[in-house]
């Protein structure tokens, strides 16, 4: 009988939530603790602003409309909310643009291989709440105008409900959940510039872009010096702002235009630098305070009741509910078959879906979408933000099932990447293949996954 040619193994992919490289883990793991205590912090913001919006109304109301600023040709007399909307978030989006830059140049994003399956998880994340909004809000009494408000993801949110509920995620999952929200803050910023900006003055739009400009140049050139940075990006702000587009967009420019590299000797680009400065910043006094006179909202049954009855804040609550964690999910799993992944094998579907019902939790960016879809009818506006607490809150306590399930498996995983015998300050998962190791700890090498 004649011998048959021996089979070829089937072409495997690369592997979907494998092990991060060392200086990569490092960096997830030092990003994400400064938000998971900014999550906590805006959680905390959060109740507190709905105990002071529900005990005393009056006050509230009284501070939000507090005007604060120079009457200037600029119109910077703005009310502490608008500072809180445009200010204090254009922090927020700076630092989203300095991790959205680094996540080009030495990220997940870096190669398309990499990137394509977070960027076809945050588009799908996006798409699909957006179409179950507008799918609700079609007939009459619809509210078209608020589709993009269930389309963001709030990763300080979702990580201070982990630290919460005291989930052990592996650091694959959270970079994973990271990358998502960064992809998720560029196509919220672009959303915000191009269908929530209006009346646009092109002169204060040129002078701004002339700043830009500028600030590229000085940093591109090695000029140092925060007493120069700070002024700069206050002027470029205050003119994106006069200009019509909203002021945010200036944040996350600044951010784009930072080095994310290292050249030379450097230890730390001049992007990662910053980042480390003012990223406690925003996370610690930016967004929690946006948070405190954003979050206030009347909550009554009458209120909660209109959140179930009426087609928009009824299509925010499906749309981060439904539309987030099936478009996330879905289009991951999607983007997996297509291009042959392979799923780390210690990992399963179900804590791609647990992460992707995290996903929806949508709080920081719906709430401002919220003031910006609606700002003509406060009403409506505010309905809108309690879908957006009523949506997250359920996204967070389903998610907190979900992983509570895996809970100790995810705390083995995590036991096994911070593991260090010989305690030099290297997990052991990263010196396994280095002889010298071996014969200074007597161990052997684990299988490769």
């Amino acid at each position: 009988m004649a011998s048959q040619p021996p089979t070829e193994p089937a072409p495997r992919g690369r592997q979907f939530l494998g092990r991060l490289s060392l200086p990569e883990r490092t960096y997830i793991t030092d990003a994400l603790r400064t938000e998971t205590v900014g999550g906590i912090l805006l959680l905390l913001a959060a109740v507190a602003a709905l105990i002071w919006a529900n005990v005393w109304p009056h006050a509230y109301e009284s501070v939000l409309d507090f005007t604060v600023g120079p009457s200037s040709p600029l119109h910077l007399d703005l009310s502490l909310e608008t500072w809180a909307n445009d200010g204090l978030l254009a922090i927020f989006f700076f630092v989203a643009g300095i991790e959205l830059k680094r996540e080009f140049v030495a990220g997940e994003l870096r190669t398309p291989s990499a990137a394509v399956l977070p960027v076809i998880a945050a588009v799908c994340g996006v798409a699909l709440p957006a179409v179950v909004y507008t799918v609700a809000n079609s007939g009459a009494g619809g509210h078209p105008a608020g589709w993009a408000i269930p389309t963001a993801t709030d990763i300080a949110f979702a990580l201070g409900v982990l630290a919460v509920v005291g989930s052990h995620l592996p650091s694959a999952l959270r970079a994973f959940l990271l990358t998502l929200a960064v992809v998720d803050d560029l196509i919220a910023i672009l959303i915000i510039a191009v269908f929530y900006s209006s009346g646009i003055k092109f002169w204060a739009l040129g002078l701004s872009l002339a700043g830009l400009v500028l600030f590229w140049f000085l940093h591109r050139h090695g000029v140092h010096g925060w007493y120069l940075y700070v002024p700069l990006a206050f002027v470029i702000w205050a003119l994106m702002h006069e200009s019509g587009v909203h002021a945010t967009v200036a944040g996350v420019a600044m951010g784009l235009m930072l080095r994310c590299h290292t050249v030379g000797d450097e230890k730390q680009s001049p992007g990662e630098h910053i980042e480390h400065l003012v990223r406690p910043l925003s996370a610690g006094f930016a967004v929690p305070v946006f948070a405190l006179f954003a979050a206030g909202v009347t909550i009554s049954g009458s209120a909660l009741a209109e959140v179930f009855t009426q087609a928009a804040p009824l299509g925010i609550v499906l749309g981060l509910l439904l539309g987030k964690t099936v478009g996330v999910f879905g289009g991951t799993w999607l983007a997996a078959r297509f291009t042959r992944a392979q799923l780390n094998p210690q990992l399963k579907w179900a804590d791609l879906f647990a992460v992707a019902t995290l996903a929806g939790i949508g709080f920081t960016v719906s709430l401002l979408i919220s003031e910006l879809a609606f700002d003509e009818d406060p009403a409506l506006a505010d309905r809108a933000k309690a879908a957006v607490l009523v949506g997250s809150l359920l996204c967070a306590l389903i998610a907190t099932v979900l992983l509570k399930l895996r809970n100790r498996h995810y705390q083995g995983l995590v036991d096994e990447e911070n593991a260090d015998s010989d305690g030099d300050g290297i997990p052991d998962v990263y010196q396994q293949d280095d002889p010298a190791w071996q014969a200074r700890t007597g161990q052997r090498p684990h299988p490769t996954e």
